[in-house]
């Protein structure tokens, strides 16, 4: 067993669970993740193969069918099935964030109707926040749900949706000023809702439209779409807590999720990053012996299996800390930042061990190295984490003069 990135104090089911994971990983994934993220293929059977393990529930609770496990065993997986191919862990991603949504704010008729058949896989998730002229400024958002009857009709155009064409569910974050007087700040007159829709691309239901893939640099294999609303109505029932004015808090709480699922991703390609490059450097030979046992290449070895201990050690702390009950927006922030940023070294690095076979598609160092940036601003920017992080700091160290 490799030394690097283990996890003290798991339970027995957490060690089986992750071996399993693992195992699935090394046999089902690493094999065909290269050539099917050249293709831009959607993983169908590494998908179904998830689903028969039971991951699509781990999180749920056991009484709606899930198997009730952690943060912490989630994020674990994350890394093992983000080490085999990280398209897969976003597939995995978006799903968990709105069944925790659902877990945490959802009214008793919408936990007992999504719930169920999420555990099972049968219903995917995603979410929707970002806009084309977004960014960052989640306050900007200018979609709008309007009260008509039992009903909301919403319009707008979303942007940035993972499984936006596979899922089907999708919470949405929108205006709805209905109850909210003008003047209202922002963040308390959003709402999230929760839109049922036909898996696949066009007008999967009346009023709503999923465009094709967004063709990417790297994260291929996953969808990633738009979401246009054009008069699409929504039941009253399908407001997420059954009130309106608290989509920004239920989403900000999902996100919390979500950053430290973004950490465990990075850890996980930091660590096939590790490998392909301490494996390479055995058996690459220059000037009469293998490059890893030049210091120049040792040095290097040495700075990447550091930068993977210490992001790894961060997103189990992360994930621990919201697992107790705690407020861990500073810890998220800190782990996604850390783990993010030194996923892109280490992956560099890697990507310079192995020299000019790097930069050939046959080798799997390049595939990383074209899907290590999205981690840099995936679930918020490094520089929308260092302003959640200063913060929090200032709130926590308030000069007393």
């Amino acid at each position: 067993m490799a030394r690097l990135a283990q996890t003290a104090g798991l339970t027995d089911i957490q060690q089986e669970i992750l071996a399993t994971v693992r195992d699935f990983v090394d046999k089902e994934i690493i094999p065909v993740a290269t050539e099917l993220e050249h293709r831009d293929e959607y993983p169908q059977a590494i998908v179904d193969g998830l689903k028969e393990l039971g991951l699509f529930g781990l999180m749920i609770p056991e009484e709606y069918g899930g198997l009730g496990e952690s943060l912490l065993t989630y994020a674990l997986c994350v890394e093992e099935i983000a080490r085999g191919w990280m398209s897969v862990s976003g597939i995995i991603n978006t799903h968990f964030i709105v069944a925790y949504m659902l877990k945490q704010h959802g009214t008793q008729e919408q936990k007992d109707h999504f719930l169920p058949r999420m555990a099972a896989g049968d219903i995917r998730g995603a979410f929707s926040m970002s806009e084309p002229g977004l960014g960052s400024d989640v306050s900007a958002i200018t979609s709008k749900a309007v009260k008509d009857g039992d009903e909301y009709v919403l319009n707008g155009q979303k942007m940035w949706l993972t499984n936006g064409g596979t899922s089907s569910l999708v919470a949405v974050l929108v205006r709805s000023d209905e109850g909210h007087p003008e003047g209202t700040a922002p963040h308390k007159s959003m709402t999230t809702f929760l839109v049922e829709k036909e898996p696949g691309f066009g007008e999967v239901r009346p009023g709503l439209t999923i465009p094709g893939k967004i063709d990417k640099m790297g994260y291929k294999g996953v969808d990633t779409t738009e979401l246009i609303m054009d008069g699409l109505r929504i039941p009253a029932d399908r407001v997420l807590g059954g009130v309106t004015g608290r989509g920004f808090y239920q989403m900000m709480d999902g996100v919390e999720v979500g950053r430290v699922n973004v950490a465990a991703r990075g850890c996980g390609v930091a660590q096939r990053a590790f490998e392909l490059g301490v494996q390479y450097a055995q058996q690459r030979h220059t000037f009469g012996k293998a490059i890893a046992q030049h210091q120049a290449i040792q040095f290097k070895l040495a700075e990447m299996a550091t930068k993977v201990e210490a992001a790894h050690a961060m997103m189990v702390n992360a994930a621990r800390k919201k697992d107790s009950g705690e407020r861990n927006d500073l810890e998220a922030g800190m782990a996604k930042y850390l783990a993010s940023e030194y996923c892109k070294e280490v992956v560099e690095d890697a990507f310079r061990i192995h020299g000019g076979y790097g930069f050939s598609k046959e080798y799997e160092i390049e595939r990383l190295y074209r899907e290590a940036p999205m981690l840099l601003i995936g679930e918020g920017t490094a520089e929308i984490q260092k302003m959640i992080i200063g913060r929090r700091l200032l709130e926590e160290y308030r000069f007393q003069g």
